[in-house]
C-alpha cells in the first residue's frame, strides 16, 4: 500500500478552489472515487483524516473546497459568514459542488463512471444538493446534513442517497426529516434516513462539545454511521 497525496487546485469561474486529494497509489487501474464536502469552517484537517481512511479503504478521495483556497473560519462568527453567502445562493453552491466533481472526474487515478459524494454538517447540506442537481453520481452521504431544500427547479435524483442524522438535531429538526422524505420520494429517489437517538448535530466531531448549539460528538452515532457509509460504499461503487 502506498498512500499519496497531493493539493490539486481548480476552479469555479474566477474563484481558485483548492481540494487535498489522497488514493492508494499501488492499486492497479483507475479506481473508484468519493468526493468529500467539508462543514462550515471550509476543507480542514478533518475532512482530510476522513480523505486519508477512504484511501486506506481502496477509494481516491478527494476533500473538495467550496469557499475558496486559503479561505477557512476558526471562530462561529467567521464560520457563519463564509457559509451564509451560498445558503441565500443555492444555485452558486450547486455549482460550486460540481466543480469540485469535474475536478474529481478529471484526475487520471478516478475512474469518473464510479463517483459518490458525502458531507459533513454544511458539507452534507452539499452532497445532497448535489443529489438534488441531477448528478451523474452513483451514491451521496449526508452526515448531520442541512435538510433545508434548495428552492430551485425540481430534477430527478438519479443518485443513491443515505443520510446519517441526529434525532435532537437542532439544526435538522423532525419537520424537515419529513419535508425531506417527501421531497426525494416525489423526485423518484432510492434513499434511506438512518436516524440516532439521543445524538445532536456534529456528532461525528470528536472537537463538538457545545451543548448550547447544540453541537455534541457522540461516539456510538460516530462508530454507526461510519460502518453504514461503508456498506453504502460497498454497494454503489463496487
Amino acid at each position: 500500500m502506498a498512500i499519496r497525496e497531493q493539493l490539486i487546485e481548480y476552479r469555479d469561474g474566477d474563484a481558485v478552489l483548492e481540494g487535498f486529494f489522497c488514493h492508494d497509489d499501488s492499486r492497479p487501474g483507475p479506481q473508484p472515487a468519493v468526493l468529500i464536502q467539508h462543514a462550515w469552517g471550509g476543507r480542514d484537517e478533518f475532512v482530510e483524516r476522513k480523505a486519508r481512511r477512504l484511501a486506506w479503504h481502496g477509494y481516491a478521495a478527494f476533500a473538495a473546497d467550496v469557499y475558496g483556497k486559503g479561505r477557512r473560519g476558526s471562530t462561529n462568527e467567521q464560520c457563519s459568514a463564509l457559509m451564509t453567502p451560498f445558503m441565500q445562493d443555492r444555485a452558486l453552491l450547486a455549482r460550486r459542488v460540481t466543480a469540485g466533481l469535474e475536478a474529481l472526474r478529471a484526475l487520471p487515478q478516478v475512474d469518473a463512471k464510479r463517483v459518490a459524494a458525502m458531507g459533513f454538517c454544511f458539507g452534507g447540506l452539499c452532497a445532497l444538493d448535489l443529489a438534488r442537481s441531477g448528478a451523474d453520481v452513483r451514491g451521496v452521504v449526508s452526515f448531520h446534513g442541512l435538510l433545508k431544500p434548495n428552492g430551485l427547479p425540481a430534477r430527478k435524483v438519479r443518485a443513491k442517497v443515505l443520510m446519517m442524522h441526529g434525532y435532537d438535531d437542532p439544526m435538522a429538526p423532525p419537520e424537515d426529516v419529513l419535508a425531506i422524505a417527501k421531497e426525494f420520494t416525489a423526485a423518484g429517489a432510492d434513499w434511506q434516513l438512518h436516524a440516532y437517538g439521543n445524538t445532536q448535530h456534529a456528532f461525528t466531531n470528536p472537537q463538538a462539545h457545545d451543548q448550547a448549539l447544540g453541537l455534541v460528538y457522540n461516539e456510538a452515532a460516530e462508530r454507526r454511521s461510519w460502518h453504514s457509509l461503508m456498506q453504502f460504499l460497498d454497494e454503489v461503487l463496487r
